[in-house]
This record gives C-alpha cells, sequence and structure tokens, in this order.
C-alpha cells in the first residue's frame, strides 16, 4: 500500500471544498467532483438511498466511459444473444449522516489503471466529511425552508386581515402557496351541495381558466379524506387511481391539505407539480401542512372582522336613518303644512301681496324636494356597503357617487314616482347611460360648483303617453360642455345660468 502522506494536501483541498457551501445540492456536487479529482476517476456518481427525503435524484460528475465492444459476432440464422460486457472496476465507499447511510459514493474509470487501497483511505476519510457536510447542509436547507414558509404564512395573514374580498382572500392563499412550494399550480377547493368538490380558485403560471370549475365527483377514492379533512399526499397524480379529474393528466406529484379551523373545514388547499417534477420532501409537507392551518386560521378571522364590520356599518347606518327619519323628515313635514296652510289662508283672503304668496310657494316646493332628497340618503344608507346595486335607485346613486369623486362634491339627486316599478329594463339601461353622458359632461365644464340630478316617473309626454324624464343641472360655464338628449323626445338647453340636459322616454 503506498503512503498517503505525498496525496495529502490534496486530501485536505478536496475536505475543504466539501464544506464551501450550505446549499444542498452544490455540497453533493463538490463531494463528487472531489473524489473524482482526488482518485483520478473518469466517473464519479453519488447513489443515495432515499432520493425522496431531500427531493434529489443521484449527483454525478461526467457519463460513464464507454465499455470495449466485443467484435462483430459471424452472421447467423439464429437471434444473436445480447453480448456481455465487461465491468469497468469500481471502487464504493458509504457515506454516513447521523448513523444513517446517506448514499455510496461511486468512482470508475481510474485513468492509470485500479484503485488502490491508498485510494479507498482517501475516499474514506473524504466521505465522513462529506456526512458532517452533508448533515449541516440539510439542517441550513430545513431552517430556510421553514423561515420561508412561516414568512409566506405571515404576509397571508397580513394581506386576509387588511380588508380583501373571500374570492382575494382564496386567491392569496393559492398563489402565496404555489410559489412556496414551487408548484406548478396552487387551488383552492370547497365542497359543492351534491357531495363533491369543486376548483373554485386557481394560481397557475398559464392560464388557469379550463382549471377552475372542475369537479370531484361524489364516490371518488380521494374525497372521503379530503371531506373528512385529511391531507392527501400523491406521488403522480396522473397515475394514481383514486384522481379522477380531466386535468389530472398534467401534474405529477401533489398535496392536498384541508384548509379546517375550529372544527370548521373551509376547502381544500391543492398543490400539483408538474408531470415527472421532483416528490416533495418530508419537510416541505410539514410545512406546507402548517402553511394550510395557519392560512385557515386566518381566513375564519378574515371572514369575522368582515362580518363584524358589515355589522358595524349597518348599526350606524340605521342610526342615521332613524334619526333623519324621527327628527328631519317630521321637522320638515311640519314646517311644509305650516307654510301651505299660510299660503292658502293668505291666498284666501287676499290680504297677503302676490309676491309674498309666490315665496311661501317656493319655500313650499324648496321643503318637498329637502325631503326627496333625504329619502333618498335614507335608501343609500340601507344599501349593502360593497355589494353591486341591484334596484334602479341605487345604480342612479352609485352613478352620482362615481361622479361625486370627480366633481369634488356630491350631486343631488331627486326621485319622483314609483321609479321601480314603473321602469321596465331596456328604458333603466338607456336611461343610465344618458345619466353616465350627462355626468360626464358635466364634470368636463368649468366652474360647476352644482349638479342636480331628477328621475321623474309622473312626466307625461308631449302626445300624452307616459313616460319618463331624467333632467341633469349643473352650474358650470355652458360655454366649456354640451348637452345631450336620449329619445327622439329627448334634448337640451345651455344659458348663462348654467346646463339642463333633459332626457325623455315612453314607459
Amino acid at each position: 500500500m503506498h503512503d498517503p502522506v505525498p496525496r495529502l494536501p490534496s486530501l485536505l483541498e478536496a475536505v475543504l471544498s466539501v464544506g464551501t457551501d450550505l446549499e444542498l445540492r452544490a455540497t453533493l456536487q463538490h463531494i463528487v467532483d472531489a473524489a473524482a479529482e482526488l482518485t483520478e476517476a473518469r466517473y464519479a456518481a453519488l447513489d443515495m438511498t432515499d432520493p425522496g427525503r431531500d427531493g434529489l435524484t443521484g449527483i454525478r460528475t461526467a457519463e460513464r466511459p464507454e465499455q470495449p465492444q466485443p467484435p462483430e459476432p459471424p452472421e447467423s440464422t439464429e437471434s444473436p444473444k445480447p453480448p456481455e460486457l465487461p465491468e469497468l472496476p469500481e471502487l464504493v465507499v458509504p457515506i454516513h449522516v447521523d448513523d444513517e447511510v446517506f448514499g455510496d459514493l461511486r468512482l470508475a474509470g481510474k485513468r492509470d489503471g485500479s484503485f488502490t487501497d491508498e485510494d479507498e483511505q482517501l475516499v474514506r476519510v473524504l466521505a465522513t466529511q462529506a456526512g458532517i457536510a452533508i448533515g449541516n447542509a440539510r439542517l441550513y436547507e430545513t431552517a430556510r425552508q421553514r423561515e420561508r414558509w412561516i414568512e409566506g404564512a405571515a404576509a397571508v395573514t397580513t394581506a386576509l386581515l387588511s380588508g380583501e374580498s373571500a374570492a382575494d382572500a382564496l386567491m392569496t392563499v393559492a398563489e402565496r402557496a404555489r410559489r412556496l412550494a414551487e408548484a406548478s399550480a396552487g387551488v383552492i377547493l370547497q365542497p359543492t351541495e351534491d357531495g363533491g368538490m369543486e376548483i373554485v380558485t386557481a394560481s397557475t403560471l398559464d392560464d388557469p381558466g379550463d382549471i377552475v370549475g372542475v369537479v370531484i365527483e361524489p364516490g371518488s377514492p380521494v374525497l372521503e379524506q379530503l371531506l373528512g379533512g385529511e391531507p392527501v399526499f400523491i406521488d403522480d397524480t396522473a397515475t394514481d387511481p383514486r384522481m379522477t379529474t380531466r386535468v389530472r393528466h398534467r401534474f405529477g406529484p401533489s398535496m392536498m391539505l384541508p384548509l379546517q379551523a375550529g372544527g370548521r373545514l373551509l376547502g381544500t388547499l391543492a398543490l400539483p407539480r408538474r408531470r415527472g417534477g421532483r416528490p416533495y420532501t418530508a419537510v416541505e409537507r410539514l410545512l406546507a401542512t402548517q402553511f394550510a392551518s395557519q392560512a385557515a386560521l386566518a381566513l375564519v378571522h378574515a371572514e369575522a372582522q368582515h362580518s363584524r364590520e358589515r355589522l358595524a356599518v349597518y348599526e350606524d347606518r340605521d342610526r342615521i336613518a332613524r334619526d333623519l327619519h324621527d327628527l328631519v323628515v317630521q321637522r320638515l313635514f311640519a314646517t311644509g303644512m305650516m307654510l301651505e296652510s299660510t299660503q292658502r289662508r293668505s291666498a284666501g283672503t287676499g290680504d297677503t301681496d302676490k309676491d309674498v304668496h309666490a315665496m311661501l310657494g317656493r319655500a313650499v316646493d324648496e321643503l318637498q324636494s329637502t325631503v326627496q332628497e333625504v329619502r333618498t340618503a335614507i335608501f343609500a344608507l340601507q344599501q349593502p356597503p360593497a355589494d353591486a346595486p341591484t334596484t334602479f335607485r341605487g345604480k342612479v346613486l352609485r352613478e352620482a357617487a362615481g361622479a361625486g369623486a370627480v366633481l369634488g362634491f356630491q350631486p343631488s339627486t331627486r326621485f319622483t314616482g314609483a321609479v321601480e316599478n314603473r321602469l321596465a329594463e331596456p328604458v333603466a339601461g338607456r336611461l343610465l347611460t344618458a345619466l353616465r353622458r350627462a355626468l360626464t359632461a358635466a364634470s368636463q365644464r368649468a366652474g360647476v360648483s352644482r349638479v342636480e340630478i331628477t328621475v321623474d316617473v309622473t312626466a307625461p309626454l308631449p302626445d300624452g303617453r307616459p313616460g319618463v324624464r331624467l333632467t341633469v343641472f349643473d352650474d358650470g360655464e355652458a360655454g366649456n360642455g354640451h348637452a345631450e338628449g336620449g329619445d327622439s323626445e329627448g334634448g337640451g338647453s345651455e344659458g348663462g345660468a348654467g346646463t339642463t340636459v333633459t332626457w325623455q322616454s315612453p314607459l
């Protein structure tokens, strides 16, 4: 046996190179390269005992050198047997990590002959150091993974508690989980009424349109576990007999994790990788399961917070509506009745001149308009704070609110007649279009400080037919805008006192 001392510097250099990187794959590559260089082997590989544990495949340097080819056999009518190629001499040294065999370091194709005892001694020293380096790299990789998943769970919680809608909240969970797991897709499934589960949210690198809506039908072998809140781990989605969906052929390894909090199953988080992708490690499965539990808890808290906020809004709106009705409306009605009584007495006795009589009439009109505006405000308070309006009144108020954001003040809105009962859908749609155009024109005029919107379903058309009239007035400079009409009966006018847009249509 040769003295290994002459190659001691090379051994020390190899040992130092093995520990220069904390990333596991890089560490394994350093081990293989160092062993090949130390023994002058043309081929080196590391065959791991359990590749799935670390999500890696075999690590090697160059391809195995070509074997010497046997001479061509003589021609024969019989089918030739496959030639038996001689095996190259190999040096195999196991690598132990924490009393476990991590894998075998295989060397072949020594340039100047066969491997010696000196080569084996050097490789065993290298393997001992490699075991320590692999253990450190594993710890570092696990710590990094835990840090990423914890940060991801914290980011999801922060996002969910910031007031996102239910659909946005589910997408946040799916998107963040997909990135953390390095998956091809992140999808959320929720139970259906007939006992199945349906994909309601999908985050993918490609278009998720054909994934959303996919249903796991009742009777699927995997469904009982999912509805029971159990995690399901799949090695290959495309070939697993438990999977029955029409998109299963696209995916390989997958995790299906329950979104469950307080005994309540919100759904399932599925994280499939592409077909042929690396399997999930035990650490990844554990971290993803913990992430799903935290995400489910955040979803429940976000839902409760949203409900509390909505309840607070409703309670405050109810209080305002009661105050408006009990205090303001009653006083306005009483004042209006007093003025009407005064107007009748003055008209009957002839003691009051025409100017006073006209002034009282205008006061009554103003009070009636105020009552209508207060009623409109009460109606607006009764609308859901975040939902799209479904009534015609609500849609008009939404258009007015949108214009108010541009104008810097809220337009005045009044309704006359039973607008909800008398307006059919086609007419209502055209009226809303005319309203948008009129408000847009008003917002483009200079000097606008007041906008009045009136919808009157009691105004007859010139030919006597029942109709609806939309009037939009603004006090801006008439020269900077234009007035528009709607149907053939519509029209507009401009003048120094502002611009009035009128739109009429039969009911």
